[in-house]
């Protein structure tokens, strides 16, 4: 899916809402046991819940790798169960030296080899071009870098004063060399709002995936002040505080019921900044 592609479905649905699909056993409603795969059934239901109201889903892919070969089975199996129209997103922070990073990129781009083939997958800048560039050399498929982070501990690093500014600032203006915004986005906590009108200085065109939004705190209406562009800009994620808003019979109307919100909420200010 290209960036026009992407707006485009965000105009017809009236929402960038992504829907982060992080199944941990514990929290899954104990009526699903009785499927074979609990947490396959789990996942289709919240799509089949949600997915008139959102553009993209992210699997975060540790929570799948964490049960083993069953995890994996999983996350194939979820990836295509969505539908081909919604963007999907492998959220699994790769990154290491060139030879690995080919492999991990045919992991989640190579449907011949692994039996997936994500629109994105989030990277780790952290060692550099030559182990973001495998990524990139898939022409069709997107590298989601991480640029300034939601977790407490994003400020050991990501803040750090460098003679040219910050060191995710250093991030988005070295790697914006390595490929356009076509095929690049960022990394955004939604609990850095007051950072956006920078990080749009620097990635003016890029879009920007939005952690934090819900469950962690962070504000749609801060994220959105700065951050969206005349093509939106944003995929604004919520994992939590839909998809555990009930660990009941009704799990599945809970959550459209907060994805739904988000949605209404985005198409106030689509429409606001009359992009809709």
């Amino acid at each position: 899916m290209n960036k026009k592609q992407l707006f485009e479905q965000i105009k017809s649905k009236k929402s960038f809402l992504c829907v982060g699909l992080d199944p941990v056993m514990e929290n899954i409603p104990k009526h699903l046991f009785k499927y074979d795969n609990p947490v396959l059934e789990f996942n289709k239901q919240i799509i089949d819940a949600t997915k008139d109201l959102c553009v993209a889903y992210k699997p975060n892919t540790a929570f799948f790798e964490s049960m083993g070969l069953k995890g994996w089975e999983s996350l194939i199996k979820t990836w295509e169960y969505i539908p081909q129209e919604i963007f999907t997103i492998a959220d699994a922070k790769r990154g290491d030296i060139g030879n690995t990073s080919a492999m991990y990129a045919d992991a989640f781009f190579n449907k011949e080899k692994s039996g997936m083939s994500f629109d994105a997958i989030t990277v780790a800048p952290y060692m550099g071009k030559d182990s973001v560039g495998p990524f990139l050399n898939y022409a069709d498929k997107w590298v989601i870098l991480l640029a300034l982070t939601s977790n407490a501990g994003h400020s050991d690093f990501q803040l750090h004063q460098t003679p040219e500014g910050k060191l995710y600032e250093e991030v988005i203006r070295i790697s914006s060399q390595w490929a356009d915004s076509e095929q690049l986005m960022y990394v955004v906590g939604a609990t850095r709002g007051a950072e956006f009108e920078n990080i749009r200085r620097l990635a003016p065109d890029n879009f920007l995936l939005v952690p934090g939004v819900g469950a962690q705190g962070g504000s749609l209406a801060d994220v959105c002040q700065y951050g969206l562009n005349s093509e939106c800009g944003l995929l604004v994620n919520s994992a939590r505080g839909i998809i555990y808003a009930s660990n009941g019979e009704d799990f599945a109307e809970k959550a459209r019921e907060e994805a739904l919100k988000l949605q209404q909420e985005m198409e106030h200010i689509l429409a606001a900044a009359n992009l809709v």
